[in-house]
């Protein structure tokens, strides 16, 4: 089976600074755009920023491996390397972290780097990846019996 890209539309309360975040930060290649909406290639999935002067982030959390993570949030599934590289970039552009680089579920299934910040309208980004990409929908551990 291929994987499809998905697409996926969020509100902007600035068009300037979600084109130069998303262009320039994230690096997610431009492609149509007017006056109220930009579409971007992110990871091959077209996400569309559209105008919305009200837009004001959303305030909900949910308590995952001792972070409180935002609700809603949307990203991206990166190679290691790659997540890496946009760790760095991001800090070098000096976006504040909502919840620092680092590993969750440590020696656990679905063992996975992840970071979240948000764009300049305040909607909440997760960007992760996986040693072993087979975890990405890992359950628990299979249930050993007792060696007798």
């Amino acid at each position: 089976m291929t994987l499809r890209p998905f697409h996926l539309a969020f509100p902007v309360h600035d068009l300037a600074a979600a084109r130069a975040f998303y262009g320039d930060v994230l690096g997610c290649r431009e492609g149509r755009s007017s006056d109220r909406w930009i579409d971007f290639d992110l990871g091959g999935h077209q996400i569309v920023a559209h105008l919305d002067d009200n837009a004001r982030p959303a305030g909900a959390t949910n308590p995952v491996d001792g972070h409180d993570v935002p609700v809603p949030h949307f990203g991206v599934v990166l190679t290691m390397a790659d997540w890496q590289a946009l760790a760095a970039r991001v800090e070098q552009a000096g976006v504040s972290f909502g919840i620092a680089p680092h590993i969750r579920f440590k020696g656990q299934p679905g063992e996975q780097a992840t970071m979240f910040f948000r764009d300049p309208s305040g909607n909440a980004l997760e960007f992760k990846a996986f040693a072993d990409d087979a975890q990405l929908f890992a359950t628990a551990l299979p249930v050993q019996e007792n060696a007798q």
